[in-house]
């Protein structure tokens, strides 16, 4: 069980599965220091979570005061559990749950035109494996478009970020090469990182024009 660490439902408990085979929430010390960072950017916001797991980051961040949140997911073992935190808290009006590939078009034709704040936590093996880290990144490309000017969009990754490269014959002579971080459109990435886990925040690199805004 995970705990809402402040706002409206402070300490309210979230289910959440008993294994990370399920869904794999952010840790406590982690959270402390994402919303820390995040203080002054929830209040009146819409936020989007994205491989949302049992809901922990989209429920935190109503607690301390956004006005929206969406919720994409689509194990259903997790989406149970999601739903049924979303109901223990009472706040089924202020979510949207998206069932579904958060790298697929329903993702991104649900949630609005512009948001304020996107949390993208992939399972580390889609990150690890560089036949689906492609896909992972352009669709994160994606999000940070959605971004108002002010907005975050924030994604998790393990730490160190790096590939292996070379003969898999010969394992004394792969490499350890670190992974790129740029994201098309998007100014950054601050990175944070916290023991084998690590958060990367961007900005879209352009204001909206007036027809985005």
């Amino acid at each position: 069980m995970l705990r809402i660490i402040a706002g409206e439902f402070r300490s309210r408990l979230l289910e959440t599965p008993p294994d990370a085979r399920t869904t794999r929430p952010l840790p406590d010390r982690v959270r402390v220091a994402l919303f820390s960072m995040l203080q002054g950017h929830l209040e009146g916001e819409v936020v989007v979570d994205v491989f949302a797991g049992t809901g922990s980051f989209g429920l935190e961040a109503l607690s301390r005061g956004a006005e929206h949140a969406y919720f994409i997911e689509r194990d259903r073992r997790a989406l149970a559990m999601l739903q049924r935190n979303i109901d223990a808290l009472g706040v089924a009006e202020r979510c949207t749950v998206v069932p579904g590939d958060a790298l697929g078009p329903a993702a991104l034709g649900v949630i609005p035109e512009r948001v304020h704040v996107v949390m993208m936590d992939p399972p580390y093996p889609m990150l690890e494996d560089s036949s689906t880290r492609a896909p992972v990144l352009e669709q994160f490309a994606r999000f940070v478009e959605r971004l108002d000017d002010t907005g975050f969009a924030i994604w998790r990754s393990p730490w160190p970020f790096v590939e292996h490269v070379g003969d898999e014959a010969d394992p004394a002579a792969r490499q350890r090469v670190e992974i790129p971080l740029d994201i098309p459109g998007a100014e950054g990435p601050e990175t944070h990182s916290y023991g084998s886990t690590a958060v990367h925040w961007y900005m879209r690199s352009h204001p909206r024009t007036r027809a985005e805004a």
